[in-house]
This record gives structure tokens, sequence and C-alpha cells, in this order.
């Protein structure tokens, strides 16, 4: 694909760091995207655009980017459209951040960032490009949920609540673009091999980075509203929210 920005179609990914991340830019670059890769770490992130330009012959750009820091998501935002000009195709938003739960009970500092990373730096930013899409009647955003929020367990109910609220704003965000031809996707994937998951105990079914990055770029290629990765977390998840509540709330989960 062409390097002259007023011919290139472009992607960004936000969140760049994260295994899942990675992967979804290589796929994407393949596929003849160019890219903008962003993350709060500048050091790693210009590795992984090097990275990602070796593995897909994508042009990709680092650029810094903070969820928390709302204040500058329109100036980040500015930027994204002054590399790609009008061909900015599509957003995809991967970052997130999960603490332990006792820790995040006890200290309300960890709880208050789960839910400005997971939810309220997602909704700041995603907000810039939805304006964009729709008045541009093109586009696609993409954004990653997680299982975690279908049904609110004692384990990581601060995360889950935060993802819930993700899931419930792309949802609106879906029904409000839709008029105008912009497909919003949502993402729930279980248990994926990250750092986020790394050397936590009772995972299982834990699937590779690179497979919820191809179903992420399919689905979000194909316009798909809601989708689980790997597949048959649709279904475990179907069993778990039928659980009642008088059972689930007796279970450790």
């Amino acid at each position: 694909m062409s390097a002259d920005p007023a011919t290139r179609k472009g992607v960004v990914i936000l969140g760049a760091t994260s295994a899942i991340a990675r992967a979804a830019a290589i796929e994407f670059g393949r596929k003849g995207y160019d890219l903008i890769v962003a993350s709060r770490d500048g050091g790693e992130n210009e590795t992984i655009a090097a990275d990602v330009r070796v593995r897909s012959g994508a042009h990709v750009t680092a650029l810094p980017f903070e969820a928390e820091d709302t204040a500058s998501h329109p100036a980040f935002f500015a930027q994204c459209r002054e590399q790609f000009d009008d061909n900015l195709a599509g957003v995809v938003l991967c970052f997130g951040c999960l603490f332990e739960q006792e820790a995040a009970q006890q200290d309300f500092a960890l709880a208050r960032r789960t839910i400005d990373v997971n939810f309220t730096g997602a909704v700041s930013i995603l907000e810039k490009f939805a304006a964009h899409f729709e008045e541009r009647r093109a586009g696609f955003i993409c954004a990653v949920s997680s299982v975690a929020g279908d049904r609110g367990r004692q384990s990581n109910y601060h995360y889950g609540a935060a993802k819930a609220g993700l899931t419930t704003y792309l949802e609106g965000l879906r029904n409000r673009l839709f008029q105008a031809g912009v497909p919003v996707t949502t993402v729930k994937p279980g248990f994926v091999d990250t750092k986020m998951t790394f050397g936590k105990p009772g995972l299982m079914l834990v699937a590779p980075a690179e497979k919820a990055a191809k179903d992420i770029v399919k689905a979000a290629l194909k316009g798909r509203n809601v989708v689980y990765t790997p597949w048959f977390w649709r279904y475990i998840m179907l069993i778990i929210r039928h659980v009642p509540e008088p059972v689930f709330k007796r279970l450790k989960l």
C-alpha cells in the first residue's frame, strides 16, 4: 500500500503493547492497511512499530497515547487525522488493565483506575472517532471488551463492571452509528495468553493471542456486532448467565 498519506487506508490500534493488539496490527498490515500503533509506553511502542513493519510490510507510525489522560485525546485524534487525512478506515481499541480483586477492594485508587482505563478512557477516545466516521458515513469501530462483563463474579467484579459498561456503551454506539453505515464491533475474549493473564491461577482453555487477533480483524472488516473469541466462550457464558442467582451467589467464581 502506498505510503502517501493522501491515498492510503489506515487503521489505528489503541493499546498496542498488548499481545492481542500487536498480533492484530500484523494481521491488518498483511491485509494492506497502514497503521498507527499507540500506547503509553513509548519505547516499547516504537519496538512494536518496527516489528509490525517487518512482519507485515505496512507503513507503521508509533504515537503516544494515555487512556487516563482524556484531556489529551482530542490532540491525539487530530494526529491520526493528519496521518491518514480522510482515509482513516477504522480504529481498534485493545487497551485495558486488571488488578488483583483483593488489592482493588483494599485500595480504591486501583478500583478507580480499573474503571478509568477500561471504561472512561475508552468512551472518551471512541467518541472522537465515532463523530468523524458518522460525519463521513464510513469507517469501522472495534473494541475489546471481555466475557468478564457478562456476569459479575467475586474474583474480578471491578474489572467486570468496567467491561460491562464498555459493552453497553458499544451497544448504544452501534445503534447510533447504524444509520451512518458505520459498524461497531464488540469483541469478548475468554482467557487469552497475554501479560494480563500470565501467572493467574485457575485459568482454562487459554487461547493464543494470534487466534484472538485473527478473530478481531475478521469481525471488524465484516462489520460483525458481537464476537466471542475463541467461539466457544459464547456458549460458556450463555450457561453462566443462566445460572439462577440463588445458586450463582454460592459459587466461588
